[in-house]
């Protein structure tokens, strides 16, 4: 499903050169669930960017699926990422302004889809989440699990095939945070999606199928 070859990212300023990735190799199997660690700096973020291809490489190749991603425009970027990718962020990145259903319906918006279908995947999305009962709610009529939980139905809401989670249970209690992982457990383990997560908490990457850890830019496991 991914192959990364030989990745580096080195980023520069007019006096310093930092170097995130260094020649980090990486095969990911269709429907694996795949969790990232290391410590503050060690580039897990960077990783998951540049997988999400949010940001390019200075060095190396990545495939997702068929395609080589160098070449593409950033307009075939886009189209891609909305197709394929579906990303959840530990601050949740909700719109304050809209209601629930609004913010999960918004990648779709970007499909030739109708109103009527953007409604009905938002909705059948927020039930795989257990939030029929909020979609008129505003995010700020939420809990923290509950945003997280809207946030992941807007990134399975156009059904991709790949999940890039950087830290959803990071601003979470440890109830609320095993409630979430349960979710993207039963989304990998029922939809088969390809799911990449960045965490600290070893006990959640324990509950997926293989561990990566970065050490200053490098791969050690």
């Amino acid at each position: 499903m991914i192959s990364l070859q030989n990745i580096e990212k080195v980023y520069r300023t007019d006096t310093v050169e930092t170097l995130a990735l260094n020649k980090v190799s990486l095969e990911i199997a269709k429907g694996e669930f795949l969790s990232v660690m290391g410590p503050s700096g060690c580039g897990k973020s960077t990783l998951l960017n540049i997988i999400g291809l949010l940001d390019e490489p200075s060095k190396g190749e990545i495939r997702i699926g068929d395609q080589k991603t160098a070449n593409l425009t950033d307009k075939q970027l886009a189209q891609f990422r909305n197709k394929k990718l579906g990303f959840i962020f530990q601050s949740y990145h909700l719109i304050n302004d809209l209601q629930v259903l609004d913010n999960v319906e918004l990648p779709l918006l970007y499909r030739s889809a109708t109103a009527k279908e953007r409604r009905e995947l938002a909705t059948e999305a927020l039930a795989k989440v257990g939030l029929s009962n909020r979609v008129k709610h505003f995010p700020n009529q939420l809990s923290g699990g509950q945003k997280q939980r809207v946030a992941i139905a807007r990134a399975i809401v156009g059904r991709p095939e790949i999940i890039l989670a950087d830290e959803p249970t990071g601003n979470l209690d440890s109830a609320m945070g095993n409630e979430i992982m349960d979710i993207l457990v039963q989304l990998n383990q029922k939809d088969g999606t390809t799911i990449i997560m960045v965490t600290h908490d070893e006990n959640m990457a324990h509950k997926t199928h293989r561990l990566v850890r970065l050490f200053d830019g490098s791969q050690v496991q």
